[in-house]
């Protein structure tokens, strides 16, 4: 188990991520998103679920457009494309299962 990364990342201009736990498992993360950022249309083995906890949001999950506020949750199968646009600064908590090996590689400590 790995508890918190000791810096931010820049995933994307405006993206920067914060590891806050993982496991075997479950890869669970902080996300600062600048205004007018974007993650762009993407997808990945893992499922994922994110939550909003300050701002707003636009998702593109598959065909569908769901816009997401604080206190919102967006499922995101496994293999399914998706997309991120940031209408207000926001901080979100996404969860992975299994684990981001990627990410953990990336995050150098």
């Amino acid at each position: 188990m790995r508890g918190p990364s000791q810096s931010w990342i820049e995933v994307f201009p405006g993206v920067h991520r914060h590891r806050l736990v993982a496991s075997e498992q479950i890869y669970q993360m902080e996300v600062r998103l600048d205004v007018g950022s974007a993650v762009p249309l993407h997808q990945h083995p893992q499922e994922q679920i994110s939550y909003v906890v300050s701002g707003r949001l636009r998702f593109q999950v598959g065909d569908a457009l769901i816009e997401a506020a604080p206190g919102s949750s967006v499922a995101i199968p496994g293999d399914t494309p998706h997309a991120v646009w940031t209408l207000e600064e926001s901080l979100v908590i996404d969860t992975f299962a299994p684990t981001r090996a990627d990410y953990l590689a990336a995050d150098g400590d």
